[in-house]
């Protein structure tokens, strides 16, 4: 298919999917994905849940907490919300595990540019976050829970100071670009 009859089918699909208001209906598109990927349901349904679980689990507590504090059930817009989350995530992960997301990002030279960015920095912090795992692996015989959790809490320092240096190092490059 051509480029762009993919980009409007992903649009409208997208659309269609954020328009649902039901809750049975998204609980129906979400069954329908898995039966379209029956082969890979499983793959990918544990790809979009490792994606959005922390999300999804803060903006369903508080939700909880403000239905406590207001006085009212939340439990519809819980599964609503979740349901709407994941159904939008999955559809995502199928499209471009069939598409090429470069390919498909191609038509504007802006977009084909902070998505090499991104994929770039992707890559380079799944680098760093394997070498930190082995290195550590290399090191500890036992897996003490000590040293793990110090393990982590220095990875995520890391991490964080990482990510705040290259944002501002990515931000000055692209002003210099014309961006802003």
């Amino acid at each position: 298919m051509e480029k762009s009859l993919y980009r409007v089918l992903f649009a409208v699909a997208l659309i269609a999917i954020l328009l649902v208001k039901e809750v049975y209906i998204l609980g129906i598109i979400v069954l329908f994905e898995c039966i379209v990927l029956y082969k890979n349901c499983m793959k990918i349904g544990k790809k979009v849940i490792k994606s959005i679980l922390f999300f999804n689990l803060g903006v369903s507590l508080g939700y909880i907490l403000l239905g406590f504090v207001k006085g009212f059930n939340p439990l519809y817009f819980i599964i609503y919300i979740n349901l709407k989350v994941y159904a939008i995530t999955y559809f995502v992960f199928w499209f471009f595990i069939r598409v090429n997301i470069v390919d498909f990002f191609s038509f504007s030279r802006d977009l084909s540019y902070l998505l090499t960015i991104a994929l770039s920095q992707i890559i380079s912090y799944k680098k760093t976050y394997e070498e930190f795992r082995l290195n550590f692996k290399a090191r500890v015989i036992k897996r003490i829970r000590e040293r793990q959790k110090g393990f982590v809490v220095k990875v995520f320092e890391f991490f964080l100071t990482k990510a705040l240096r290259d944002a501002n190092e990515r931000s000055l490059a692209m002003k210099a670009r014309g961006f802003f």
